[in-house]
Formats: structure tokens, C-alpha cells, sequence
């Protein structure tokens, strides 16, 4: 794996600075069932990273005690952490709306029948990775046999009432295969509707579109085929100041499986951690009584991947979200 950080920290990107905090994204962990060539978390199934019941009670006291609107639970594949169900259940006990980075697939892996279940029980708002709506490009990024599980899973979530029942909220997320931007939010989301409803029966509720990051195996991909320059420069050359306020750093902080925070998950996998004072690095129980808004974040030539075009967020396009 090459490591894109010394070519991203040469890049400069505008100053910005935190907002009100709403939302904390929790990776729980970088184990995985699949191995997908674009994943900016590196996940697979020989990782073994996994959050502890101690962290997990930090990030509960967290939500509790700063009045967090919105978890937001990732990984690799959140739900193979043993406190994924115990941060939904209390979390929603708490009134918080739970968000769960979903890679579909997982549904059908033993010990998860009736994990479907447990997330509509729970009313747990589901952001399933679907890159494509057509099977040899998903196969192409995901793995032979991905296509059809995650057909099964879209399928099984739509009969319980996700991507209809209005308490049960299923959005797709998609993104590039290669280095390009993605194409307008709304335009392929009626692609997708189309085509995932008329074939498969399948509904959801939003796509969301996301730009491919120059970190991790993506950026290695793009190093190795020689491609990495050329990608941050269109990034670059597709910034927008307008994006600036929306990008999702400003309201959002991202907690590792350590609970060490960082300004967003792509921080996270390039280790460039929210710093504070004198300290280098800072614990999410450190943060339990401290106020961030106003701090600055730590940016470098990755975060273009998020103000290009239409924007780029964990809830899809920047403009068209706000519309």
C-alpha cells in the first residue's frame, strides 16, 4: 500500500473552521466480509481492528452527555463488531437517529439472519454501498457474487418496509470507477430507481453520489498506474468556494476504533488526527466537556475530493442535498 499523505500534504487547501457538532461517525472497525479495490478504509476480512466495550461506553456517554443528534456507524463492516447492536439499541433509546454504512452483503453472512430485522426494529436509518446498478461494474470494484447478495439484501430490507415505510429510511451510495467525477446526483438517481425498480422490483430513497478519494487502495491504484497526479488536478481544477460551507467537517467529528477523533473519516485513514492544544491527539473522552466549535480543521489535498463540482459528503452531493 502506498502511502498518498507526503503528496497530499504538499497541496494547500483554504482554511476552514468547525461548526456546531451534531453528528459523530463511529468506525467501529476495519474487519470486512468483502475487499473492494476503491475502499478509502482499506477493510477486509484479515483486519482486525475492532472497537472495545470500553470505547463503545465512551461513545455512549458522548452522545448522552453532548446531545448528539446523529451516529453515524462505519467500518469496514460495522455490523461484525460485537458492540454494533448495543451502540443502536442505546442510542436509540436516547432519541438519536442511528446510521448504519451498510455493505449489503453482510446480511447474509452466518450469524446475521436477522440482522434486517434488527435494524428495522430499531428504526436504524440504512446507507447501503451500491456502486452500480449494473452487475459487471459492481463485480468489477466489489468481487465476483456481490452483485446478486446485494440485490438479495436490497430485496429483504424492501420487504421489511425499508425504502418505503417512511420511518424506514434505505439510501444507496454510489461511487466512480475510476478517476473521474461523479455525474449529477439527480440524474442517476432516477437511473438507478429505473433501472433497480423495472429489473428487480428494488426502491429506496436516495442515491447518494460520492468522489473517489486519493487515499488507500484507490490512491495507491492511481499511483501505480500513474494517474494520481492527474486526478488531484482535476479536483483542483473543479473546486468550488461554495462548497466550502457545506462539506461535512464543519458539523461532524469521526472516532476511530481507539476513540482517538479526527475531523473526518478520510482524516482518519490518512492519520491526521484533530489536534488540541498541546496535544497531538486527541481522545473522544477528552472532548466529553470541550467545546470544538470555531477550531480550525486539518486539511491537505484530499479534502478537493469533497468540494469538486457538485460537492462530495458522507450525504452525497453538496448541492443537491441542500435542494
Amino acid at each position: 500500500m502506498r502511502d498518498t499523505r507526503p503528496l497530499l500534504d504538499q497541496v494547500p487547501f483554504p482554511a476552514i473552521r468547525r461548526g456546531k457538532l451534531d453528528t459523530l461517525q463511529v468506525n467501529v472497525g476495519y474487519r470486512c466480509n468483502q475487499s473492494c479495490f476503491h475502499c478509502h478504509v482499506n477493510a477486509g476480512p484479515n483486519r482486525t481492528e475492532e472497537m472495545s466495550v470500553e470505547v463503545a461506553d465512551v461513545v455512549l456517554d458522548f452522545v448522552m452527555r453532548r446531545r448528539i443528534a446523529t451516529l453515524d456507524i462505519t467500518g469496514g463492516a460495522p455490523e461484525l463488531n460485537a458492540n454494533f447492536r448495543r451502540l443502536v439499541t442505546a442510542a436509540r433509546k436516547l432519541g438519536v437517529k442511528v446510521m448504519d454504512r451498510c455493505n449489503l452483503t453482510i446480511l447474509e453472512q452466518p450469524g446475521q439472519e436477522d440482522l434486517a430485522e434488527f435494524l428495522a426494529a430499531n428504526r436504524v436509518e440504512v446507507v447501503a454501498s451500491m456502486p452500480c446498478y449494473l452487475q459487471d461494474n459492481v463485480e468489477r470494484q466489489r468481487g465476483k457474487g456481490v452483485f446478486d447478495g446485494s440485490i438479495r439484501g436490497l430485496q429483504k430490507l424492501n420487504a421489511l418496509g425499508f425504502g418505503c415505510d417512511p420511518a424506514l429510511t434505505l439510501n444507496l451510495v454510489y461511487n466512480p470507477q475510476g478517476p473521474a467525477l461523479p455525474p449529477s446526483q439527480a440524474a442517476l438517481e432516477a437511473d438507478y430507481k429505473r433501472v433497480l425498480g423495472e429489473t428487480y422490483g428494488i426502491v429506496f430513497n436516495k442515491l447518494f453520489v460520492l468522489a473517489n478519494m486519493p487515499i488507500q487502495r484507490f490512491g495507491t491504484m492511481l499511483i501505480n498506474r500513474g494517474e494520481f497526479d492527474g486526478y488531484l488536478q482535476l479536483l483542483q481544477d473543479a473546486h468550488l468556494d461554495a462548497n466550502l460551507d457545506g462539506v461535512m467537517c464543519r458539523n461532524l467529528i469521526s472516532v476511530d476504533w481507539r476513540g482517538f477523533v479526527y475531523d473526518c473519516d478520510f482524516n482518519q485513514m490518512l492519520d491526521l488526527p484533530l489536534t488540541r492544544g498541546a496535544r497531538a491527539r486527541v481522545h473522544l473522552s477528552d472532548l466529553i466537556d470541550d467545546d470544538i466549535q470555531g477550531i480550525p480543521i486539518r486539511t491537505a489535498g484530499h479534502c478537493y475530493g469533497c468540494t469538486a463540482g457538485q460537492g462530495s459528503s458522507c450525504g452525497g452531493a453538496l448541492k443537491e442535498a441542500a435542494e
